[in-house]
């Protein structure tokens, strides 16, 4: 029944959009409702990232768990019907962490005193198998380090600056504190120094490390990073206020592989009227090798694909094609998100949107547009349409790592906005697991990129 009542809708909407706005406006309220009612009773989101989560688990590019993650999310397109699945070949970088994670404080005597609860930054080199043994030097931020002069030689340095819990928006806070994980060993190594610990990014306070992507530079050395738990950071800020030095001994087994064939995995709903013109609704396909990537990023994915497949159950023929991509690799190189536009696929095609969700899978509310400001008027009138949903806040911003090339080429892009005070407790973390993600703010997420992807494909921007 319920798909019979939304087809008998869609004569409406297409004499609304001839005849007035306002009947659009009309239209589009039953739709908006429908989508809702139905994507909360009968949605797939929170199965489908269950689904991936617990079959793939991590998938740091170029492992095991990437393979299992690109034929599982071909064949979840492929049995609900999409049109073109397939997947597109990309080459991406293999770290691996190993096995060994280790910093202890050493004693007077040169022994054990205590262990510290680190892990690797992700491209970071490894030790020598024994470590690496020096004083440990605190900095709150780059010009610090540079102030030590020739004290920061044969040092490790500690960057230990948190973050700031003054911001609303916690993507703010880790702006403001993510350069020392990024370009901390880049300018430890400038300054002499051996190694680096890095404070985690995250507003928690716990005995849990973050990892995250850290940069070397051509024509430096190249040093081992790694993040240690806030709870450890504190600790040790708190030893060197004690004493007047404290010896850390290093230990990581972490090292780059040479880089391997994956894919980006893609399926659309192909539009009636206007194939060629594409409307991209995606996530990154891959995670961190901590925790199983629950929020970063298989959330955004399961939601491309759950709103492709709501427009399907509710019985929707867009004009033009929605089309779900999986894109690999953006958390450590960006080979997918790079890579798409310029597949010989692309040629013939015209996109004329992008849309990514890379904020977690908490409750949406509302829509970032990075695109010319007539774009985002555009979208500002369907502004009532998403306050249903409790997501109408439109605003200028950014809309994703993986579409930015599309940006950059003129497509207007689009970024699912959520609530954020939870994110940076699980980030890039062993906390990034499927418990820490709610079925109904996932859900919710979907139905927002699936109304705003028929909402372009209907009216256009």
């Amino acid at each position: 029944m319920r798909l019979l009542v939304v087809r008998s809708l869609l004569p409406v909407f297409a004499l609304a959009i001839s005849c007035s706005s306002a009947g659009s406006q009309v239209a589009y309220d039953s739709l908006a409702q429908e989508m809702l009612s139905f994507g909360l009773r009968k949605g797939e989101a929170y199965a489908l990232l269950t689904e991936l989560t617990t079959i793939a688990g991590h998938r740091l590019s170029g492992s095991r768990g990437a393979e299992i993650a690109v034929d599982l999310t071909k064949t979840m397109m492929e049995q609900r019907g999409f049109d073109n699945v397939h997947l597109e070949p990309v080459m991406v970088p293999h770290w691996v962490r190993g096995p060994v994670e280790e910093v202890m404080v050493i004693d007077g005597s040169g022994g054990v005193e205590e262990s510290l609860t680190i892990c690797a930054l992700g491209g970071s080199i490894g030790t020598p198998e024994e470590g690496i043994e020096a004083p440990v030097v605190e900095v709150q931020n780059f010009d610090d380090l540079r102030e030590l002069g020739s004290a920061a030689r044969g040092k490790i340095i500690f960057m230990n600056r948190g973050f700031d819990h003054g911001h609303l928006n916690a993507f703010a806070a880790y702006g403001g504190a993510v350069d020392q994980r990024s370009r901390g060993a880049i300018e430890a190594a400038k300054a002499g120094a051996v190694g680096v610990l890095v404070r985690s990014m995250t507003h928690a306070v716990d005995d849990v490390p973050h990892t995250g992507a850290m940069n070397y530079e051509d024509g430096t050395t190249k040093i081992p990073a790694a993040a240690i738990s806030t709870l450890d950071a504190d600790r040790l800020s708190g030893l060197l206020k004690e004493r007047s030095q404290v010896r850390v001994r290093l230990r990581l087994s972490a090292r780059t592989l040479e880089d391997v064939q994956s894919y980006n995995v893609i399926g659309q709903l192909t539009g009636s009227e206007f194939p060629d013109e594409i409307i991209v609704v995606g996530g990154h396909l891959d995670s961190w090798d901590k925790g199983t990537g629950a929020h970063d990023d298989g959330a955004g994915c399961m939601q491309a694909i759950e709103a492709v497949n709501l427009l399907k159950r509710i019985g929707l023929k867009p004009k033009r094609t929605i089309r779900a991509v999986m894109f690999m690799n953006e958390e450590n190189g960006v080979r997918g998100g790079n890579g798409y536009p310029l597949d010989s696929r692309r040629k013939g095609e015209a996109h004329v949107a992008a849309l990514e969700s890379d904020r977690g899978g908490f409750a949406p509310r509302g829509i970032s547009v990075h695109a010319d400001s007539s774009v985002l008027e555009r979208v500002r009138r369907w502004q009532p349409l998403f306050e249903l949903l409790n997501a109408g806040r439109i605003e200028p911003g950014y809309g994703g790592v993986d579409i930015a090339p599309l940006v950059r080429q003129g497509v207007p892009g689009f970024g699912l906005v959520v609530e954020t005070h939870r994110y940076f407790d699980y980030h890039h973390s062993d906390n990034d697991t499927i418990e820490k993600v709610n079925p109904r703010e996932l859900q919710m997420g979907a139905i927002v990129e699936a109304l705003l992807c028929y909402l372009i494909s209907e009216e256009g921007l």
